[in-house]
């Protein structure tokens, strides 16, 4: 995949946050993530069936980010990231600690199904404010007995587009 299409995909799953933007909110701590359970039971069957179709597009756009990061295209994908997280870490940087992290792990063995979260931060909290939606699978590494977390992190960005904002390991 060049990278005009891996922006084109990112950049085309700009989502309306209506769906989200609808949901009460409740007072809570800058940095702590929305209250998913309770916030989808208070959903309508069509705003479950949009959110239903947004995590299946994001774990699209997570498992073409993997491909990314398994065949060492991480400048493509700090190219097409957020902006907050590139004011969070310099494209050298994040090549530099991905390809350590994932040198030390091995090639990819097998990856479990993905589960998506949302979370959304408010100004002032370690992470950037905004919306977020999470991808995490289990990941087993040919250099690791035991399986590894593989996080890939979207943020609704200011243009209302979602993009990468993080990728880690643990």
């Amino acid at each position: 995949m060049n990278k005009l299409r891996l922006l084109s995909a990112l950049t085309g799953l700009a989502f309306s946050a209506a769906v989200l933007a609808q949901q009460p909110s409740q007072p809570r701590p800058a940095t702590q993530p929305a209250p998913a359970a309770q916030a989808a039971e208070q959903l309508t069957p069509e705003q479950r069936a949009a959110l239903q179709r947004q995590d299946a597009q994001m774990t699209q756009a997570a498992q073409q980010v993997m491909q990314l990061v398994d065949g060492n295209r991480l400048g493509e994908l700090w190219d097409g990231g957020s902006q907050a997280m590139k004011r969070l870490v310099t494209r050298d940087e994040f090549i530099k600690q991905i390809t350590i992290d994932r040198n030390r792990l091995g090639a990819v063995a097998s990856r479990t199904n993905p589960v998506v979260t949302r979370s959304q931060f408010r100004a002032g909290g370690q992470v950037p404010e905004g919306l977020y939606i999470n991808i995490a699978t289990t990941t087993k590494f040919a250099n690791q007995p035991q399986p590894v977390r593989e996080l890939i992190s979207f943020r609704l960005d200011e243009d209302r587009q979602w993009r990468v904002s993080g990728y880690s390991l643990r």
